[in-house]
């Protein structure tokens, strides 16, 4: 089940119950719909949404100005904003991008597409906001890299300096793949005198301590190593 919040400012309800169903299809269960960028602009006071899906044109208020509005906002300025547009507006999806829209999908459009987009901002979104605070979920992997806390479910892990920074190098990018030598690069500078075995011994080390959750981190053969949480 997915927990974030999803507004929808749409006046065209037939577009707007597809949205819907194909939304709830995918686990999402919080989800707001207006009719006009008036109503939009107030759920948004009510709601406060992860994500909004925004038409462009709509009565009254326009999707443009509910746009620069929620942008020049220090309160909302943060949601992602996916836009709504019909072929024609291409000046629009320009300004719209300029002031800060994360994405736009043109009329008519595929469920299945409009579903990733979400995924993929919403992940963005992630992302950055655990680059700003230093901090990863991975499953049942918590880190936090101001204070040195790294979780396993309710579990406490014992990692030194070194198994902590390769652990979350790894899981910052899940499914990436890290040579050896970029390994050490990125925990201990370029230079530093450390073999790549030394490396293996370190993966070893970890695996032990993650325990069944130790098969995450993955040996790909001949290149080096990535974290594949299931």
């Amino acid at each position: 089940m997915n927990r974030e919040k999803i507004l929808i400012i749409e006046d065209e309800e037939a577009i707007q119950e597809l949205i819907r169903y194909n939304l709830e299809r995918d686990g999402y269960t919080k989800i707001r719909g207006c009719e006009s960028g008036e109503l939009g602009l107030r759920a948004v006071r009510e709601f406060a949404p992860d994500l909004i899906l925004l038409d462009l044109m709509l009565p009254g208020i326009d999707g443009l100005t509910v746009c620069r509005r929620l942008k020049a906002d220090p309160a909302t300025e943060s949601i992602p904003i996916i836009m709504l547009t019909a072929r024609g507006e291409e000046a629009d999806i320009v300004v719209g991008l300029e002031m800060g829209a994360d994405d736009y999908l043109p009329k008519p459009f595929s469920p299945r597409v409009l579903v990733a987009r979400i995924h993929a901002v919403l992940r963005r979104r992630q992302v950055a906001a655990e680059a700003d605070e230093g901090t990863l979920r991975r499953g049942l992997l918590y880190m936090n890299r101001g204070t040195r806390e790294a979780r396993l479910g309710e579990k406490l892990l014992s990692l030194t300096y070194s198994e902590f920074e390769i652990l979350y190098l790894l899981a910052r990018r899940p499914g990436w793949v890290f040579t050896r030598n970029q390994i050490v690069n990125e925990v201990k500078g370029e230079d530093y005198p450390v073999t790549e075995r030394a490396v293996d011994v370190q993966m070893v080390n970890l695996r032990r301590k993650l325990g069944d959750y130790g098969e995450a981190i993955e040996t790909v053969r001949g290149v080096g190593y990535r974290f594949n949480p299931a």
